[in-house]
């Protein structure tokens, strides 16, 4: 059940906890849900997905979660969950993946984590955990275990960079475990007796269910399609591409504004795409991912087939429109510009609805074709992700997201954001769309495109940036952010200038978020980051730039 950015607030309703038979997936994450996690969690037993992340739920985590022993992928990232990690989750032997990042989490590192033999991603950072972190099982895999932000930790392997403990720490840190022992033996004898309790319970009081989904799609046709872009009249055009041309359009039934995306069906790669993106889209649900209202396929007044894809409208276009306005789109007078902190919460956004493809849905889906024009941006100027016209849709299991199935639609991708092994004949993966992304957070603080004249003459984009990191990356952000600190700017913008404090703190964040794109769009495909690595590192730096007196505390 795929419940993600649909804008649900107060408590997690307790019909959704409520079902038995709810198996596989139970995704909640990107909403604006609050209080306690229910106990009522217990009845998830078959469940193996749980995704609660970026909501504002609080409290302690449920010694219940324990119950939930099918669970595989467990993110509870970016709540406000407090306390210890509950020895009940001792039970949890499947886990996969656990996140429990940027929470405000506390004690020590449970020893049960090192026995799990199928954990192969762990993030506790950003929380106030204390203690020794251990040395075996996903620990000794510095790329697969995160820690950062948790300034009373120490020990670990080398490339953990956490400060040795003393003999102190490890003496209360050796009780501790003795404790928690006793009463991991102890909650487990009890939460399996509660467990069988219940289970000769519901065996006797379950009845079959039924869950009804609502087809919640427009009913529109060409004639009506017509009407309410008025004519597809060169007044309503907002863009065009090789695929086709996107129009604005008012509903008639309810004057909601509406954007038609119209196939061109004399390319003949246009049906293909048109399948393609309906195919991607029939099935995914995420807050930064533009929203498919319906698809129309049919015949138009003169006989000719018609195919087209209605979107919501998102009011403020593109991010290219933002980064390079085209001559004559504003007088100089009204030129819209995006600040520092709104180009970073977009690179946020769009990293966001990255992870969820490549990671949350049922099967994984790589973009292949990332760039500014396909990131657009609402009345609230957050990003979203459209047009997947080139979308591949993965047949893999978790974490293998590759394929060697060669393209009906060619390479894939733009030039200057495809990444470089897909024009050498390379499977499409993941990393394909890390690569774009780092491209783009390199274009978005830059402001230069990938394809600038002054690349084409040996000197790619990337080793422009790296070649101006640390020392000299003034010199190469985009002008109108350093217009912006002169003129003084607000709390809102990028400043240069001030105290020291401020000014040292802007330029390591800038210097963190250039190496982040440099990470993402190396050469090499297994060097770069994963998308959920760059959720977790921009955040970071976004807090510190907001909180700038947590860095003296070694946040």
């Amino acid at each position: 059940m795929d419940l993600s950015s649909n804008n649900l607030s107060g408590p997690i309703p307790p019909e959704v906890l409520g079902l038995p038979s709810l198996s596989i997936l139970l995704d909640l994450s990107s909403n604006y849900l609050t209080g306690e996690l229910s106990v009522e969690v217990e009845k998830l037993k078959n469940l193996g997905r749980l995704y609660i992340s970026q909501n504002r739920l609080s409290g302690l985590l449920p010694k219940n979660l324990g119950s939930c022993v099918s669970l595989e992928k467990l993110f509870l990232e970016g709540n406000l969950f407090e306390g210890p990690i509950p020895s009940s989750l001792s039970s949890l032997r499947g886990l996969e993946a656990l996140d429990l990042s940027d929470n405000n989490l506390s004690g020590g590192i449970p020893e049960f984590l090192v026995r799990f033999g199928a954990l192969k991603y762990l993030n506790l950072s950003f929380n106030d955990f204390e203690g020794v972190v251990p040395s075996e099982g996903v620990f000794k895999n510095a790329s697969a275990t995160f820690v950062e932000g948790n300034s009373k930790l120490c020990g670990g392997i080398p490339e953990l960079h956490l400060s040795r403990c003393n003999s102190k720490t490890l003496e209360n840190t050796s009780l501790k475990l003795k404790i928690t022992i006793i009463v991991v033996i102890l909650g487990v004898t009890l939460v399996f007796s509660i467990f069988l309790i219940i289970w000769f319970r519901k065996k006797k009081e379950q009845k079959p269910t039924t869950t009804h989904v609502e087809n919640s799609l427009l009913q529109l046709s060409y004639q009506s399609i017509l009407r309410d872009t008025n004519g597809f009249s060169p007044q309503n055009l907002v863009g065009s591409g090789s695929f086709g041309s996107v129009y604005k359009g008012i509903l008639e039934a309810n004057g909601a504004v509406i954007a038609v995306k119209v196939f061109n069906l004399l390319n003949h790669r246009a049906s293909r795409s048109f399948l393609v993106e309906c195919e991607a889209l029939k099935n995914i649900r995420h807050r930064n991912l533009v929203k498919v209202l319906t698809a129309i396929s049919g015949i138009d007044y003169k006989g000719n087939d018609f195919k087209a894809l209605v979107y919501e409208f998102m009011e403020n276009g593109s991010l290219e429109d933002w980064l390079h306005p085209s001559v004559g789109m504003n007088k100089p007078e009204t030129m819209r510009n995006l600040n520092f902190f709104q180009r970073l919460n977009v690179a946020i956004d769009v990293a966001h609805a990255l992870e969820y493809l490549h990671h949350r849905c049922e099967t994984p889906i790589i973009h292949c074709d990332l760039k500014p024009s396909n990131v657009l941006l609402d009345g609230e100027m957050v990003g979203h992700i459209s047009d997947f016209g080139l979308a591949k849709i993965l047949s893999g299991e978790w974490p293998n997201y590759s394929t060697n199935e060669s393209s009906s639609l060619g390479v894939r991708g733009t030039i200057g954001y495809a990444p470089l092994e897909y024009g050498m004949g390379s499977e499409l993966s993941t990393n394909g769309d890390v690569y774009s992304y780092g491209i783009l957070l390199l274009e978005m603080l830059t402001g230069k495109r990938p394809t600038n004249e002054r690349f084409k003459e040996g000197l790619s984009f990337h080793n422009f940036v790296k070649a101006a990191l640390p020392d000299r990356v003034v010199e190469i952000i985009d002008p109108i952010l350093l217009q912006e600190s002169v003129r003084g700017g607000t709390a809102a913008d990028i400043t240069l200038n001030g105290n020291n404090l401020g000014k040292d703190i802007h330029l390591q964040c800038l210097n963190s978020i250039f190496e982040i794109g440099l990470t993402c769009s190396t050469e090499s495909p297994s060097e770069r980051m994963d998308m959920s690595n760059v959720i977790t590192k921009l955040c970071s730096i976004r807090d510190k730039l907001l909180h700038p007196t947590r860095l003296r505390r070694g946040v």
